[in-house]
């Protein structure tokens, strides 16, 4: 996640609670239907065992199609999973850590709310590429948003790749598409009935 393309890359996230026995293939079916770049396991369970089952069953969707899998904050299952490596969710709190741990090889992100602050600082220390959200109005977290004008200054300014995500729609999507490296789509696209259909409807979007 480190070369910028002619346009943005989809970043998938997970669900926070699926079914095993259907979502891989619901997965495999976006996968299948729409380039994409990364996906981010983001169970909101702390049971180890879900989630290595989880993390087994995507990893084996994934790496059959050369993309790279990465987990929500659980930095110490990386390698024992043998996935590609993690998102953390503190800023540059434990970014110099957690490189230090994983490796140059992994990959390391970092959610930054609409921190600029946070987001150089976690690039100086080595991130792979920096997140900012909301972009879009969601009822969660403190209602403060990551602006337009963030991801324009941040593609001006910076070379770290940047990821756009929460409550993304078309045109939010259109309008920073120009302006970002990724887009980190999720729950925009699980709660439809077409998952597939859905996410390919927001890739044209990237496409202008």
């Amino acid at each position: 996640m480190t070369d910028a393309p002619e346009h943005p890359q989809i970043y998938l996230i997970t669900p926070s609670e699926f079914d095993l026995s259907t979502y891989p293939a619901q997965l495999a079916e976006c996968l299948d239907q729409t380039d994409v770049a990364c996906v981010r396991l983001a169970l909101s369970t702390k049971d180890d065992s879900r989630i290595a089952k989880a993390a087994d069953a995507l990893r084996e969707v994934t790496h059959a199609r050369d993309v790279a899998l990465v987990i929500d904050s659980h930095v110490l299952m990386v390698e024992r999973l043998g996935l590609d490596g993690v998102h953390l969710n503190d800023g540059a709190r434990s970014v110099a850590k957690v490189r230090k741990d994983l490796g140059d090889d992994a990959i390391v992100g970092s959610f930054c709310g609409n921190s600029r602050h946070d987001g150089m600082t976690a690039g100086e220390l080595g991130v792979d590429y920096v997140s900012f959200g909301p972009v879009g109005q969601t009822a969660l977290g403190d209602g403060r948003r990551a602006g337009q004008e963030l991801f324009e200054w941040w593609s001006l300014m910076i070379e770290v790749p940047v990821v756009a995500e929460g409550a993304l729609d078309a045109e939010l999507i259109r309008a920073l598409a120009p302006h970002t490296d990724f887009f980190g789509i999720g729950d925009e696209i699980w709660a439809e009935s077409d998952p597939a259909s859905a996410l390919r409807t927001l890739y044209q979007a990237m496409l202008g």
